[in-house]
């Protein structure tokens, strides 16, 4: 088995020498899995195994086991541990989430926070063969085109899927015969949840009455449909950048008489890949709005506008086709400087700030409130300010060595790119000390050596 999870990162590159792997462990067998895997390889391949585990507390005393048997056997292996506690179906209500996206959505918020933590390196999630084939019949039933049929990838950008092609019954199978311990879910014999349903119901159904492979034959449909997804993605790359005749920060123009030269389904996508350059995601972006934009290309009406989600509009302008953000809904620049002991108010943003020097034995020091945070004064140059971004700016995040732009920092942390200049940076004459909601500086952070704290509260 060590063998077929071997191969399967050198095929799809999935981890590098050296690198930094978190893994999300749970302590059930498909996570005890890969994580029993993925520790007799990470010798072979020299790569560091970092272990994180979420108590979604949901489950009670039962959740609190779990959190205890992942940090024991994480001891026992000598394992760095992570670990945090959340409020899954709270998140949810407050977020307006179902529990699955908010389990997820915080997940992969620590996860990454982690893995930034360590520096170069990948998360591990473990993701099997029925997994796929229950993601695919998921997302066939809410109704998806080839990018969704194609199912979940060996690697999506940080995210790496080691046993995606190892079925349910071999991992318990493996776990049984090497004896290693895991923890069982009750929940997830439950049918609570949309996945948890197809999973005990639906497949059972299908195995039964259709086709007893059913699980092989969606895995390998996958695999046929991203093989065509490639091809039709490269030819959608190559299309782009014949028919985009600018691109903006907030705005893409597109040459109506070269987009028309398409199949239709080649314009569908050029439209896509123009919306998620100027928002950076497609979330919100469905076939209807797609359609609109479509419908507007071939009547090509000089003048002529459409909105439609996110805040984006189009119009053509001769034989232009104009996507972007609406402009009364850009950010307008503003900068201010901040003053200690009292609050601070920034109009453009209608936020507080206040900033105060508090006693060094404060508690809650790391706190996790990601609009309270605290820094070392004596290490402050002069005056505060505030201000959005501006181009070439740098940092230094915490947990890294060297500097990052804001640019890449903003992609590494999946920031939509229509709130990358409403993000307050806080500063000092020597460089930002704070991305408000997101980071501050390793240069500023609170040490052994440190005299005086400063806090800095946001109130929105």
């Amino acid at each position: 088995m060590e063998g077929r999870v071997l191969d399967t990162i050198k095929i799809h590159d999935l981890i590098e020498e050296e690198d930094n792997v978190v893994i999300g462990v749970s302590g059930g067998p498909d996570s005890m899995f890969l994580f029993s895997i993925l520790y007799k390889l990470k010798e072979v391949l020299n790569f560091n195994i970092i272990v994180c585990h979420i108590n979604h507390g949901v489950r009670g005393i039962e959740s609190d086991e779990d959190e205890k048997f992942v940090k024991d056997e994480c001891k026992n292996l000598n394992i760095p541990y992570h670990f945090i506690r959340v409020n899954m179906d709270e998140y949810a209500n407050e977020n307006n989430l179902t529990s699955e996206e908010a389990g997820r959505e915080l997940r992969y918020r620590f996860f990454r926070k982690t893995l930034s933590d360590y520096g170069k390196g990948v998360i591990a999630v473990a993701h099997n063969k029925n997994d796929q084939g229950e993601t695919l019949l998921m997302r066939f039933f809410r109704g998806t085109g080839i990018d969704g049929l194609k199912g979940m990838d060996y690697k999506s950008n940080d995210v790496i899927r080691p046993i995606l092609d190892i079925s349910r019954n071999e991992i318990e199978e493996y776990i049984l015969c090497n004896n290693i311990p895991v923890r069982i879910d009750k929940t997830n014999k439950m049918d609570i949840y949309r996945r948890n349903s197809i999973r005990l119901n639906l497949i059972p159904m299908i195995e039964e009455n259709y086709n007893p492979s059913i699980i092989d034959t969606l895995f390998r449909t996958s695999r046929i449909i991203e093989r065509d997804f490639d091809f039709i993605n490269v030819y959608t790359k190559d299309v782009f950048k014949r028919v985009v005749m600018r691109i903006d920060a907030n705005k893409i123009e597109i040459d109506i008489n070269e987009l028309i030269k398409e199949h239709k389904a080649i314009q569908y996508r050029i439209i896509r890949v123009a919306i998620e350059k100027i928002i950076g995601h497609l979330k919100g972006i469905e076939e209807v709005h797609i359609e609109v934009i479509i419908n507007l290309v071939k009547n090509n009406i000089t003048g002529k506008k459409v909105d439609i989600s996110n805040d984006i509009e189009g119009y053509t302008e001769y034989n232009k086709l104009i996507l972007q953000i609406k402009k009364d809904n850009k950010t307008c620049n503003f900068k201010s400087k901040l003053y200690l002991n009292r609050i601070n108010f920034i109009p453009e943003l209608n936020m507080k700030i206040d900033i105060q020097l508090v006693d060094k034995n404060i508690k809650n020091i790391k706190s996790k409130d990601m609009f309270i945070k605290y820094f070392d004064y004596d290490k402050i140059d002069k005056d505060l300010f505030i201000r959005n971004r501006e181009s070439g700016d740098k940092f230094k995040p915490l947990g890294m060595n060297g500097t990052k732009k804001l640019k890449d920092f903003f992609i590494d942390e999946k920031v939509p790119r229509d709130k990358r200049d409403k993000t307050p940076l806080i500063y000092d004459e020597k460089g930002i000390i704070w991305v408000v909601g997101y980071r501050i500086s390793e240069d500023y952070k609170i040490d052994s050596s440190t005299k005086r704290i400063l806090k800095i509260s946001i109130n929105k």
